[in-house]
Parts: C-alpha cells; structure tokens; sequence
C-alpha cells in the first residue's frame, strides 16, 4: 500500500552517478525544483502468528512548511490501513528499514498518541543510537525530536544483526544506507508461495537494481555496492518478489541477471 508521496531533489537521490545516464527516464518526472516523486510504500504481512507492518511513511506531523518543502501528499498510514480494511490497533509488529523521517515518520498519530498501540517497533540497535547520536552527517536524514518521543518504545524492540520476528517473517542488517539499515524478507509457506523481499532504501526504485548506482544519502556507499551485489544475487538464485520502497508505478518486480549487475521487471 502506498501511504503517500513526496518529493526529492534528483542530484541527491541519484548521487555519483552523472545525468546524463539517468535524464531520459527522470525528465517526464521533474518538478520545477527538478524534484523526483517519490512513493511512501508499505507492506502489511498477514501470518498465522500475527500483523507485521513493513514501514510507516511520513505520518501526520509534519508542519505546513515541510509539507510543502517535501512535496509531500496523499493519505498517511493510518487512514491508508483502515481504507484498506485494516484496524492499526491489529498490528503486532512495525519492522521499519530504518528511522529516516520518511521510513518511520508514523509512528505517532498528529496528537502524538501511537499509531499501533499493540505494536513492537523493530529497528536495529545501532540505527536507534545512530539516529539519537551528535554527528551532524549522520542524522541529518532523522527527525530527532520526534524519534526522541518514541525512543523508549523503540528501545523495546532492539535487534542487533538478523533476526526472525515472526514465523516467516525475519530482519537481515544490511548497512550501507544508514549504519542500522535493515532489510525485511518474508518467507511463503504451502504449495507455489513465494519469497517477498523489501530491501528498504537500497532497492528505492528499478534503477537501483544496479548495485553500483548509490545516492548521495547514502551514508556509507561502499557497504551498499557490496550487499546489494550480495542481496541481489540472492534475490536472483531463489527468485524472490521484490517491493521497491520508492517506486510510484510498479513497486513489485524481480531481479534478473544484467550483464555484470541486475535488472529490476516490474510484475
């Protein structure tokens, strides 16, 4: 499910990696601003032991000046789930790949009541400690002061490296985009299931099926190249399903062999 889009400047999403091999398919999808758009995208895991919510979105407490810096529009989490038939007081589990504003910006309601009363919030250990930490590099991407408000909430649900959450349902620290970034793989179970993976913001959109093209919020770029190759390869051999976390149009696809990197095929 999609909780929204919003908007990013083109240079910091694609990086290092220079216009000229990215203008043909990003000019139809420009702002004025020469701002990408970008999708909120959401999963909700249905499982015989419980409701996993895969990412939050931005949520409803930005002020009226960021929501129009970020472009940002559409309905947010909450009202998307119960749209969809989903009560967010159901939900388990909210695995979020990361704590960037827009991957667990909902979290909290606009009166600041939680928004998965029920929930367990699963972030990596070190991506809490990061977010919450003093270098000005790394958290430039967090919204610090709405992080702090669920910190202790968060702190209940503390992984550090791979970890099952449900059966099924299990977390893999990837890095490479944030220090605490973590990848959602979601294993199928009876006769023709299949394997969903969500690699957060190292699969942001089907460009990103090229382990080398890195953004520039990447915080540590070289760790990306290599666990994409690394993820994507598996991706491959087992023929997983892929969601990509920004993707407007076709967000679910697969991964296939391209020469020395992949290709993403939307489904």
């Amino acid at each position: 499910m999609q909780a929204g889009t919003f908007r990013t400047d083109s240079g910091a999403i694609l990086g290092p990696v220079p216009w000229v091999l990215w203008r043909d398919w990003a000019e139809g999808e420009l702002d004025e601003n020469r701002r990408l758009l970008q999708a909120l995208n959401c999963l909700l895991v249905e499982t015989p032991a419980g409701r996993v919510l895969i990412e939050t979105g931005i949520g409803e407490r930005l002020d009226a000046k960021n929501v129009a810096m970020r472009g940002y529009a559409g309905d947010p989490i909450v009202p998307t789930l119960r749209a969809a038939g989903f009560d967010p007081a159901s939900v388990d589990v909210v695995a979020v790949s990361h704590l960037h504003y827009d991957h667990a910006g909902g979290l909290l309601r606009a009166d600041g009541s939680k928004a998965f009363p029920r929930a367990r919030i699963v972030a990596q250990r070190q991506e809490w400690e990061i977010a919450l930490g003093t270098n000005s590099r790394l958290v430039a991407s967090y919204d610090q002061p709405e992080l702090r408000l669920v910190a202790d909430w968060g702190a209940e649900g503390w992984e550090e490296g791979d970890r099952e959450l449900l059966p099924g349902v299990r977390v893999v620290r990837t890095g490479g985009h944030s220090a605490g970034h973590q990848a959602i793989v979601v294993e199928g179970s009876g006769a023709g299931a299949r394997t969903v993976a969500f690699f957060g913001d190292l699969a942001m959109r089907p460009w990103s099926a090229n382990p080398r093209w890195v953004t520039a919020f990447d915080d540590f770029p070289l760790d990306s190249v290599e666990v994409k190759g690394e993820l994507f390869r598996r991706a491959v051999e087992d023929d997983w399903t892929v969601v990509l976390s920004h993707e407007v149009r076709s967000p679910v696809g697969k991964l296939v062999p391209d020469r020395d990197r992949f290709k993403f095929e939307g489904l």
